[in-house]
């Protein structure tokens, strides 16, 4: 024990020391530290709170017509730059597209499939993404689509055997030495009702988003705020996996807007989870979506920060410190000092239609949270005369509410189902288009 003691460079004062110190930082930071990890789900301790003012510019004059909003939606943009999202890249002239594979009787008929690759560079070779597009077969003229990105591979969103099969990332291939189970097909088709959608007239594209970065905390080094850096002359740490993934939307759209059985001014981007952050902050940053659609984003999404309630800054900051920029994590235990708060993300989306949506079962992602954020982002969309949702408390379970901003909450759990999509076709029939 005594050469054990020696050969560390310890002895018994050094060791009373360090045992001293480390009860002195129990004592001072071990309260805190159990409070980080305390979580609330009582709506009677959420506490109070205020909210940064979103039409009060820096200078302190008030917003008061849509020029002065022009002004002050800049000054937002670049608060969550620096504090939350980092930076969103500007499109470069070097995108260019390569088209895989087209079906015209895919869905037994119904619909068209084109598989696309979006290569970000002048080369034809990584880093690029796959999409594929469904559109409805039967319909002459350019149709409206649904955008998002997926979770586990394009494969993942429907049965179709001509999905080809995302191989190249081992993270999908992780749980089961059987090949044949694992790139199951159509495993998240629920979250997709593809056959619902090109039934009533919409086209919907996705990709994956591990194509642009994996999620994981070291997943930018092979993502593409490394493979990209040179290219879009941004260092890795000015962005975050959340604008990679938001960015990855709008080149999604790049495409889009060339395909003429694609109507581009009818693309709504939609997102689910963290991938509804992810079409937020797309949505703010990319005029060209014409609505925006956040499901269950829930912290560093649609839910205000500043409410005690479900999941908070630091803990998602602790689980996820890739989601944002490193000054995000100055917040951890002070969400009172940050500059920003989720209704002013929601006011960047003004007057575009927005739709906003809870479940009952996902208080992690604070509900009430999401609503209240959609409630104080209406003040923007009442500067070009749009109505928002029209009514002062939540609304009842599976009742949606609102007009250009939309909000409901959902029987059930952290998902997008087809209560939702349904609820999202009337919404942008209603604000967008008028398909029957």
């Amino acid at each position: 024990m005594r050469n054990y003691k020696k050969a560390m460079g310890l002895n018994m004062g050094g060791i009373a020391k360090i045992s001293f110190c480390l009860t002195v930082l129990l004592l001072c930071w071990g309260p805190l530290l159990q409070a980080q990890e305390e979580f609330n789900y009582d709506e009677s301790k959420v506490g109070a709170y205020t909210l940064p003012a979103v039409l009060e510019l820096s200078s302190g004059r008030l917003v008061s017509g849509n020029k002065d909003w022009k002004k002050r939606r800049t000054e937002i943009i670049k608060l969550f730059e620096d504090n939350v999202y980092g930076k969103f890249p500007k499109k470069r002239s070097n995108i260019h597209f390569e088209t895989l594979k087209i079906d015209r009787h895919a869905l037994s008929g119904r619909a068209i499939s084109k598989q696309v690759r979006i290569y970000f560079t002048k080369e034809k070779k990584q880093p690029y993404m796959d999409m594929i597009l469904y559109l409805p077969a039967k319909v002459t003229k350019p149709v409206p689509v649904f955008i998002g990105l997926n979770f586990k591979g394009n494969q993942s969103i429907d049965g179709d055997s001509a999905i080809m099969l995302s191989e190249k990332h081992p993270e999908l291939l992780k749980y089961t030495k059987a090949k044949e189970q694992q790139l199951i097909r159509g495993e998240q088709a629920e979250r997709w009702e593809i056959d619902t959608l090109i039934g009533r007239g919409f086209g919907v594209a996705s990709a994956y988003y591990g194509d642009l970065e994996l999620d994981y905390p070291e997943g930018w080094k092979t993502g593409i705020r490394t493979t990209l850096k040179e290219t879009l002359a941004i260092q890795p740490q000015e962005w975050s996996a959340i604008s990679a993934w938001a960015w990855g939307l709008s080149r999604m759209m790049d495409y889009l807007e060339t395909d003429h059985q694609v109507n581009k001014k009818q693309v709504i981007v939609t997102g689910h989870s963290r991938l509804g952050k992810a079409a937020l902050w797309a949505g703010a940053n990319d005029t060209r979506f014409a609505a925006v659609i956040s499901n269950n984003s829930g912290e560093g999404g649609a839910a205000l920060s500043r409410r005690w309630f479900g999941e908070t800054i630091n803990r998602i900051n602790t689980n996820f410190p890739h989601w944002f920029v490193d000054r995000y994590k100055t917040y951890n235990n002070n969400a009172t000092a940050l500059p920003v708060d989720q209704h002013m993300l929601l006011a960047l989306i003004a007057p575009r239609p927005l739709y906003v949506a809870s479940a009952t079962e996902d208080l992690w992602a604070d509900p009430r949270g999401e609503f209240l954020s959609a409630k104080n982002a209406e003040p923007v969309y009442s500067l070009f005369h749009k109505k928002g949702l029209g009514v002062v408390d939540m609304p009842a379970t599976d009742t949606s509410v609102g007009e250009t901003v939309r909000y409901h909450i959902r029987t059930g759990k952290h998902n997008i189902l087809l209560f939702d999509w349904l609820r999202y076709i009337d919404f942008a029939n209603e604000n967008l288009i008028k398909i029957k």
